[in-house]
């Protein structure tokens, strides 16, 4: 049938453009309701440090993710996933209590309290163990990254988070590039589907259950696509995915570089949540700590830098979309991280805030 390739060609660009429009939902997502919960967290002194303009704050959490990568590779090493993803799903239901609490009240039903917000967390991680589908996965890191954003935000001045931003771009463009640890712990947990991956299908009839993903915000050139009818995608970070079938190279193929190739023909695509979450501590730390170019915005706290902060990261999200999809290798939190920080800067001396001011010095 002529024109037959030319339509297939169409169809799989408008489904990778979905894919990337329901990405910065997700982002968007993750944004807006960690900014509906500076307010709430705050009024229930929920900050997690006592001065949040001690920048060496950032410096113990980035030893906690150290310390947390090797305990993982380790389980991972010696057969003990069961225990990571108990842990994850734990951690999952801990920050969904945090935020249903801040949203959702308590109530009385014939004269007995019902704590509708633990109902409510033990349900998502009742979800994750028993149907990890991927719209699953995605309710459920949202939730836990508009949480952990929002906590961090608010604990967090702004110099921690920049230094805190700044240091996790590095340590992500490192364990990527250089050590390739990163790329090692993706491999251990993806096959756990739990949600450390923002899930994003290109086709309305794929699953996560069945599937065997290979992630996306972290590349490198082994295997093929999701459902073996696409050119070849990658294995990534801490925070990415699966597909059905992996036909590796040899040791000797998988030194040899090539020109690459437009991913037309995925079923999904795979971000990693903490992608999503570590520039969203400066969206929420901005709109807690900087006092100018205040939005009224209902239900959310927002101003200009904060907003900026968001732009930018979406902007950074679009960058690194672009690049996996034309399957470059890169990490994503040099480009999301650097988006982000940019976009508040350029927020912050719009509202005619003194640079020094808003780095927090």
């Amino acid at each position: 049938m002529a024109g037959g390739p030319k339509l297939r060609g169409m169809n799989d660009r408008f489904r990778l453009l979905g894919a990337v429009g329901f990405s910065c939902l997700l982002f968007l997502a993750v944004q807006i309701g960690a900014l509906s919960l500076v307010e709430p967290f705050t009024a229930a002194d929920m900050q997690a440090v006592d001065d949040p303009e001690d920048p060496t704050y950032s410096l113990l959490y980035v030893l906690a993710i150290l310390v947390a990568t090797a305990f993982m590779l380790a389980a991972f090493r010696y057969g003990f996933d069961w225990i990571i993803r108990g842990l994850i799903i734990g951690v999952s239901v801990m920050l969904a209590w945090f935020v249903f609490a801040a949203i959702i009240p308590l109530v009385t039903v014939s004269g007995v309290l019902v704590p509708l917000p633990l109902v409510a967390a033990l349900a998502v991680g009742l979800a994750l163990l028993t149907y990890p589908e991927w719209y699953v996965i995605d309710v459920a890191g949202v939730i836990m990254g508009a949480g952990a954003a929002g906590l961090f935000g608010i604990s967090l001045g702004l110099l921690p988070v920049i230094v805190l931003l700044v240091v996790l771009a590095v340590y992500d463009a490192i364990s990527v590039y250089r050590t390739e640890h990163m790329l090692d712990l993706a491999d251990g947990v993806m096959d756990l589907r739990i949600p450390v991956v923002l899930v994003v299908p290109t086709t309305l009839s794929y699953t996560f259950l069945s599937s065997a993903p290979q992630p996306d915000s972290l590349e490198r050139s082994r295997g093929t696509s999701e459902g073996g009818d696409g050119p070849p995608v990658t294995n990534g970070g801490a925070d990415d995915d699966q597909g059905s079938t992996a036909d590796t190279e040899s040791p000797a193929d998988s030194n040899h570089e090539s020109a690459p190739e437009p991913e037309a023909g995925r079923d999904a695509l795979f971000i990693g949540l903490g992608d999503a979450v570590i520039p969203t501590i400066l969206v929420a730390s901005a709109a807690t700590f900087v006092d100018a170019g205040t939005l009224e915005v209902p239900l959310i706290a927002l101003n200009v830098p904060a907003l900026g902060a968001m732009l930018g990261t979406l902007l950074g999200l679009l960058g690194l979309l672009y690049a996996v999809l034309q399957g470059r290798a890169h990490a994503g939190l040099p480009l999301l991280n650097g988006g982000a920080m940019l976009g508040y800067l350029a927020g912050a001396l719009w509202v005619g805030v003194p640079l020094l001011e808003a780095l927090g010095i």
